[in-house]
């Protein structure tokens, strides 16, 4: 089926009650970069402690719409916004409790498409949504094109948190914002492995780390030879000579994991068990493969070697 194209882009921003979407979006429509002659529709889902100023709103050509119920968000109504407002784009603050696969899932009017997704973070409170709602954060994060923290300090686990939405959406970019609202650098990527030794070695336990830092850095690893523990991985996107050594992670509760690794060619492919456990040591590569659909990490291996499966099967990113 041919896409729509798509007349009425839509700014989505998402995130739990009081994680900044209004003050995220206050900020942005008074930005010189954001500024267009037509007007801006802003609908808003939900009433947080920050209100937006309609003045401003105004002074930067912007209407707001609030809706209460999610019964109100229908085709019939944003169509009805579209013929009264005449706007050139929308933002929608979105409730999340509303369901954003819903969203996703909306039949929009005709011409209208979200173009970006944003997701707001209240970094003080992420581990109690984590451990009390993590599937409806996982929801909201998982096709996102930006996850945004805010309210950072140096003491948060920081490199946790983004571990957590990189399992679920490599492709996510992620930033963090320190407590007076400036985009910081406090986060410090380190990894918890020797990148200067000849041999990359991976521990068990820090296979989730590896996985999400191989994809974010390819200059350290590029060329480099890396050694790990993975379970072998077939399939036919990728041709014989290949497997996908990896790990099941957790994205949201012990019944919804997904399998990470990365494409590995080897000659003896053909003869590894799958779901048997191996231990690879590898050069590693960049290119494009149609099973990414983009360039990524391809492994070359130099050793395969049985093994042992590690005391804990399952990678955890918090």
């Amino acid at each position: 089926m041919e896409e729509q194209e798509i007349d009425m882009p839509v700014y989505l921003i998402t995130g739990f009650l009081e994680s900044g979407k209004t003050t995220f979006i206050n900020f942005t429509v008074q930005q010189e970069y954001f500024q267009i002659e037509e007007p801006t529709l802003l609908i808003a889902c939900e009433e947080g402690e920050v209100e937006y100023d309609e003045a401003m709103l105004l002074k930067h050509n912007t209407v707001l719409e609030v809706l209460e119920d999610p019964e109100e968000l229908t085709r019939d109504k944003l169509r009805a916004f579209q013929r009264k407002y005449r706007p050139d784009r929308v933002i929608l603050e979105y409730n999340p409790l509303w369901g954003v696969k819903h969203l996703e899932e909306m039949d929009l009017p005709h011409g209208w498409g979200i173009v970006q997704h944003i997701v707001t973070v209240d970094a003080s409170t992420f581990q109690v949504y984590m451990n009390n709602m993590k599937s409806l954060f996982v929801e909201m994060a998982r096709n996102a094109d930006m996850v945004m923290f805010n309210r950072c300090k140096k003491e948060q686990p920081l490199a946790n948190f983004r571990r957590s939405i990189k399992v679920v959406n490599p492709g996510c970019e992620i930033l963090f914002e320190d407590e007076e609202g400036e985009l910081t650098d406090i986060f410090e990527d380190e990894v918890p492995y020797d990148l200067k030794a000849d041999v990359i070695e991976i521990e068990d336990m820090d296979y989730g780390i590896f996985y999400v830092d191989m994809r974010d850095h390819p200059e350290r690893y590029q060329g480099r030879t890396v050694k790990f523990k993975g379970m072998v991985l077939k399939s036919r996107d990728v041709g014989a000579n290949f497997f996908v050594p990896g790990r099941m992670a957790m994205t949201c509760c012990a019944d919804d994991t997904t399998f990470i690794g990365y494409v590995c060619q080897s000659k003896n492919a053909p003869k590894l068990p799958m779901g048997s456990w191996v231990e690879v040591t590898a050069t590693v590569d960049w290119k494009y493969l149609d099973v990414y659909h983009e360039e990524g990490p391809v492994l070359k291996a130099k050793a395969i070697r049985s093994a042992k499966a590690p005391e804990s099967e399952l990678v955890y990113f918090n």
